[in-house]
C-alpha cells in the first residue's frame, strides 16, 4: 500500500480498500484476524492477489489465527485448515477442511446438488450435472 499512501479513500479501488482495511487491522498485531466476505466486489485479479496475500500472511505468522467468512469456496485460501458449514443458523459440519468441504456436506448445506473438487490447493464448486439417461 506504500505507493497509495497519498491517495484519498474514494480514489482507491475496491481491492486497495480491502488491503488497506486488512493492513489497518494488522497494525496492533492481533492474535486473531476476522475477515467477513473480504473478496466481495473484487475482480478476478484483485481476488487472487488478496488470497495470495492471506496465504503469505499465514506463512509469515503461522501463530496468528484467522477466521474467514464466505459463501464462495473458491475464495478460501489454500492455507485454510478447518471449516464450519452453517445452514439457517445451525452448524451442519465442522472440522478439518478436507473432511468438511465435501460434495455431500456442501450439497446439503446449500440444498443444491454441488460437486466439490480441489485444484492446485484451492476449492472448486460446480452444479452437479446428472448423467445422461440412455
Amino acid at each position: 500500500m506504500g505507493s497509495r499512501l497519498n491517495l484519498l479513500w474514494p480514489n482507491l479501488s475496491q481491492g486497495e480498500r480491502g488491503r488497506a482495511l486488512i493492513a489497518r487491522a494488522l497494525m496492533p498485531e492481533p492474535d486473531l484476524l476476522l475477515l467477513d466476505e473480504p473478496a466481495t466486489g473484487l475482480d478476478l485479479a484483485a481476488r487472487e492477489q488478496l488470497l495470495t496475500s492471506l496465504d503469505d500472511l499465514r506463512a509469515q505468522d503461522p501463530d496468528r489465527a484467522s477466521i474467514l467468512v464466505t459463501h464462495h469456496l473458491e475464495e478460501i485460501p489454500s492455507t485454510t485448515t478447518h471449516a464450519v458449514l452453517v445452514r439457517e443458523g445451525v452448524i451442519v459440519a465442522q472440522g478439518p477442511v478436507s473432511e468438511v468441504l465435501t460434495t455431500a456436506d456442501i450439497s446439503h448445506c446449500f440444498d443444491h446438488s454441488i460437486t466439490i473438487s480441489k485444484n492446485h490447493g484451492r476449492w472448486v464448486a460446480q452444479t452437479r450435472i446428472p448423467e445422461p439417461v440412455s
